[in-house]
């Protein structure tokens, strides 16, 4: 497996788990996210940074092309082949859309169709209720939501699908910076519900994308 002086890439992931090699861009300049993406173009491969910047994302734009979502901080080149199956991302209120974005994008990426569910939290649950038809044409559910956390075990009481828990750090003081939705969530009484950390929304679509049926052929891994 080739190696850079600061990284070993894994140039083989895509084939292996159907999610491209992701750069985690927080803590490494541009200049190591765009040497690491680089060598996965080269390979014809897809390419993806999550906790980009929007400066560090300009200049990754800048140097390889691709597109940047700055709500998401994701940046991204190239889409791997379209997969069966479909996900829902619901958010519980407008504050977690950069959580809720990141795994979207991903989701997307990864070529996995999206349903995006915004500000549906319980602190008004006829706006979820409004949705469900929508919920249920989904094969996996991710529940994105900070504050109380509450919002995933309600949405696993009311759809069949498995429904993936992201607590997120937005809340007030004993929010405790999303350990509170955190712990709700690893409570939560509907079964059917698992959870990745907090913020993590890239873990909820690398998940999910676990969890549908994948083809890809075998040049996608090879370029």
């Amino acid at each position: 497996m080739p190696s850079l002086p600061f990284a070993t890439v894994d140039y083989d992931r895509l084939r292996r788990t159907g999610m491209p090699e992701a750069i985690y861009g927080s803590g490494k300049t541009a200049q190591q996210v765009i040497a690491i993406a680089a060598g996965l173009v080269e390979r014809g491969q897809v390419a993806v940074a999550t906790r980009v910047d929007a400066t560090k994302g300009m200049a990754i734009v800048s140097a390889l092309g691709g597109s940047y979502d700055a709500t998401a901080q994701v940046w991204w080149l190239g889409v791997a082949p379209a997969r069966p199956g479909r996900v829902a991302v619901v958010c519980a209120g407008t504050s977690d859309l950069p959580v809720a974005e990141e795994a979207a994008v991903c989701l997307s990426v990864m070529g996995v169709s999206v349903r995006r569910v915004v500000d549906v939290g319980i602190a008004g649950l006829h706006r979820l209720v409004s949705r469900l038809d929508e919920l249920a044409e989904c094969d996996v559910v991710i529940v994105v939501a900070g504050m109380d956390g509450a919002l995933p075990a309600v949405v696993a009481g009311l759809v069949t699908a498995p429904v993936i828990a992201v607590p997120t750090s937005v809340g007030y003081g004993a929010s405790f910076g999303g350990v509170a939705a955190l712990l709700t969530m690893l409570n939560a009484c509907a079964p059917g519900v698992g959870v990745v950390n907090i913020d993590n929304g890239f873990g909820a679509a690398a998940l999910a994308g676990r969890m549908l049926p994948r083809t890809l052929p075998a040049e996608t891994a090879t370029g």
